[in-house]
């Protein structure tokens, strides 16, 4: 139990205390408890970080003299001393402070498309993942990450899928709710298609879609305050590679009834430094972003209303994604009702079947 609930404490710190990014983290190696992008970042860090960390030394290290962080000694052996359960772990949900999403992590000890839960525990349930992970992310951060969800066989099953839907010609320009100001192309430079699951060479995709809705499922009366009962069809996007990217936006600006934005990433071997493409999130409140790259069967879940912004940035290679947005139901009778008596705001039109405002 205690080694359970020290565990759990880890999975609640991992980011980088002072620029919150959650790609290849370092444990502190004196407190064993806060975590570090680089040794730089742990000695601008140390003057708020040493307070904590020698009382935590204290209790847990008496006789043991601190190392002062930036010692050589202290950051080359930083990699050795994460908990194993940890390893290769530091890049989920990706915000940044103490209630920043830092216990949503399921890439797996090696890094390897193993499916899993959170830090490599293995499982076939998707009422575990929903109810031990997702339902406690979400509400603690508005932002989970699950990596390796469906596995490597099946994730080149949707890839292969996708790719040949775009190289029917079907994938068009995305569209904007509100078309004022600039040019669709200034704000966002993907091509979509909309995909109900049915379609010719679409099985995979729609068995992506039953996984997400057995998650939601379970999920469900426990998100929040949402009652979930519907979601849209699967926008499949594409980012050419030529540098396009998708301005700051929200999702779910004027109450359309969508809570909970669920995205698929489907690209391989994929390296922001060569790649670019991170979804960088900037939750309400919070002096920090998150940085989420869109790495192969890595599922990404978040609040989908002001309460995260957030943008694509530009992308230097070919970026596949699969967005299904869930819908509130009080919020979406709502919607409804605005859009059918005409009480929206001007100039925005609630697109019922199918929002126009992807990630």
């Amino acid at each position: 139990m205690e080694k359970q609930q020290q565990s759990d404490l880890d999975r609640d710190r991992q980011y980088c205390e002072l620029c919150g990014k959650m790609e290849n983290l370092l444990k502190c190696g004196r407190c064993r408890s806060s975590f570090y992008c680089s040794k730089e970042h742990q000695k601008q860090h140390w003057k708020k970080h040493k307070l904590i960390c020698k009382e935590t030394d204290r209790a847990q290290l008496p006789k043991q003299k601190p190392e002062q962080p930036g010692d050589d000694t202290t950051a080359e052996k930083d990699r050795e001393k994460i908990n194993p359960e940890l390893a290769d772990s530091a890049s989920l949900p990706h915000t940044t402070n103490i209630e920043a999403p830092g216990d949503c992590e399921s890439t797996g000890e090696d890094g390897s498309n193993n499916p899993a839960t959170p830090n490599g525990q293995t499982s076939s349930s998707p009422q575990k993942l929903a109810m031990e992970y997702i339902v406690p992310c979400m509400n603690k951060h508005g932002i989970c990450v699950v990596d390796n969800f469906l596995g490597a066989e099946i994730g080149l099953g949707i890839l292969e899928n996708v790719k040949a839907l775009h190289k029917t010609g079907k994938f068009t320009d995305g569209q904007l709710v509100s078309q004022k100001g600039d040019s669709t192309k200034d704000i966002r430079g993907d091509k979509i298609t909309w995909i109900e699951g049915r379609e010719p060479g679409c099985e995979k995709i729609r068995f992506l879609m039953t996984r997400m809705d057995d998650l939601i499922r379970h999920c469900n009366g426990k998100l929040g305050n949402y009652t979930i009962n519907g979601r849209t069809k699967a926008m499949v996007a594409c980012y050419p590679g030529n540098g396009t990217g998708y301005v700051r936006h929200v999702d779910n600006p004027n109450g359309d009834g969508r809570c909970v934005t669920c995205i698929y990433y489907l690209n391989r071997d994929w390296t922001a430094k060569e790649h670019g493409g991170l979804l960088r999130i900037f939750p309400e409140g919070k002096a920090q972003f998150a940085d989420i790259e869109p790495k192969f069967d890595r599922l990404l879940l978040f609040w989908s209303d002001r309460r995260n912004p957030h943008e694509v940035q530009p992308a230097f290679a070919t970026r596949y994604a699969i967005t299904v947005w869930y819908f509130d139901a009080d919020e979406r009778a709502r919607a409804k009702e605005k859009y059918l008596t005409g009480a929206g705001e001007k100039g925005v039109k609630v697109e019922l079947g199918k929002p126009s405002e992807p990630s």
